[in-house]
């Protein structure tokens, strides 16, 4: 049984997301499962409220309390989940997101599907069954996963953003992708590095991205220059990948 995937990215990066076990895929339901009957419940306390004192409309009160609250009950997950695209407040609380078995965002039909299976997973009762699924699963996923073709997955937002970040630069240079997360860490950490040890990583990695510099004028460089220098390699069009 495994705890996590490797999903890799159209850049060829990496990203390991970690597989959500049944406690905390339990804990998100928990919370969504009280704010759903929170707000089915308010609802149902107002529209009391408002056709105990209009007497004219009590032949409709029953329909027009119990339907809405259905409504909100039963259609909170897949209307949330839809808008927040594999999220819900519940799982955001737990740090918890859906995804496809490829890592991206899962589509509304696939979303759909998964909560039409809420009816089989919560057999006998109290989703008995989708829970014992989690447990014997590889990827620890309910049935009304395995039809959808979906992941319940910890909501690593760091990771991330620094996979879209890397992306996101792949695109403005042509140094290789180890090159380019190299250069990217060190200038991100350039200000936590001491003043000799940023010039001489410098120093190196610029002679390694181009091998035809003149090393006396790279060894009279200031440590503004350097710096500067590593930019302009993680962002030109045409800079060479030696790494």
């Amino acid at each position: 049984m495994t705890d996590q995937i490797s999903v890799e990215s159209v850049t060829g990066v990496d990203l390991t997301l970690q597989i959500a076990g049944p406690g905390t895929r339990s804990y998100a339901f928990v919370i969504d499962w009280h704010i759903r009957l929170l707000l089915a419940g308010a609802w149902l306390l107002i529209a009391y409220y408002v056709f105990d004192i209009a007497l004219t409309v009590k032949s409709a009160a029953g329909f027009l309390s119990i339907l809405p609250a259905t409504i909100v009950y039963f259609l909170y997950h897949p209307i949330l989940e839809v808008a927040l695209r594999g999220s819900t407040p519940g799982k955001r609380m737990a740090g918890v997101r859906i995804v496809s078995r490829d890592g991206g965002p899962p589509g509304t039909s696939a979303l759909l599907i998964r909560n039409i299976f809420r009816l089989i997973d919560s057999l006998p009762a109290a989703y008995m069954l989708g829970l014992v699924c989690c447990f014997v699963t590889a990827n620890r996923v309910r049935v009304g996963d395995m039809a959808a073709g979906t992941l319940l997955v910890l909501d690593n937002a760091a990771a991330e953003r620094s996979l879209q970040r890397i992306e996101a630069l792949a695109t403005g240079s042509q140094l290789s992708l180890d090159a380019l997360e190299l250069v990217d860490q060190v200038l991100e950490r350039w200000d936590s590095l001491e003043s000799a040890s940023r010039i001489q990583i410098a120093r190196t990695l610029l002679r390694r991205l181009d091998p035809g510099a003149d090393a006396g004028a790279l060894d009279a460089l200031a440590d503004a220059n350097l710096r500067a220098m590593l930019q302009a390699h993680l962002n030109s069009n045409t800079a060479a990948a030696h790494v």
